[in-house]
């Protein structure tokens, strides 16, 4: 099977995706090797606000920011948040994906933002999306997944409800015509 980096690439969901957790998402993938791949679905926000979670964890909130949404990023541990966000800031466990995008999984982002000093554009989700060595390229293989090179915009520039049909757009391909059906040739 060929190898394929995918970090920094969109994940579409095709129509077919049988797993209720994927079906209709969008996934950003932060970290793809020979381990296997790291993502966090960008696009299905859950019923709680920054405000209720920051009240959960004991942090106030700055006012402009007390309505924005949070995520299902995935199925793996959700109970424990995963942020999406600009550079450069680097805290205790953050993951560079590139110079765009970074992922945080430690509580000193949230203690910033709660300061007015956290990232200019983040996103929070709880769980993530992770998949063994050689998982993806098989779900790859079984076309269960289009892929795409990520646009950040996409991610912190428009709201959920948009953001898949903006990759999909990125691949030049409109969601409506996609058959659930797999042809090879």
């Amino acid at each position: 099977m060929e190898t394929v980096n995918l970090t920094n690439h969109f994940l579409i969901a095709m129509p077919n995706m049988a797993d209720p957790n994927f079906s209709g998402t969008l996934t950003y993938i932060a970290d793809h090797g020979e381990q296997g791949a790291l993502g966090v679905v960008v696009n299905r926000p859950i019923d709680l606000d920054l405000s209720a979670l920051f009240d959960q964890i004991g942090l106030p909130l700055p006012e402009n920011l007390r309505r924005k949404i949070v995520y299902f990023g995935g199925p793996v541990q959700t109970e424990r948040g995963f942020v999406l966000h600009t550079p450069p800031q680097k805290y205790s466990s953050t993951l560079n994906v590139n110079d765009t995008v970074s992922l945080t999984t430690s509580k000193d982002v949230l203690e910033a933002v709660s300061n007015g000093e956290g990232p200019s554009k983040f996103m929070v989700s709880l769980g993530y999306a992770g998949w063994s060595a050689g998982q993806l390229e098989e779900e790859m293989a079984q076309n269960a997944w289009l892929s795409v090179e990520a646009d950040p915009k996409v991610i912190f520039d428009l709201p959920p409800e948009e953001r898949l049909p903006a990759a999909m757009k990125l691949l030049g391909i409109d969601f409506s015509n996609l058959s659930d059906e797999a042809g090879h040739a």
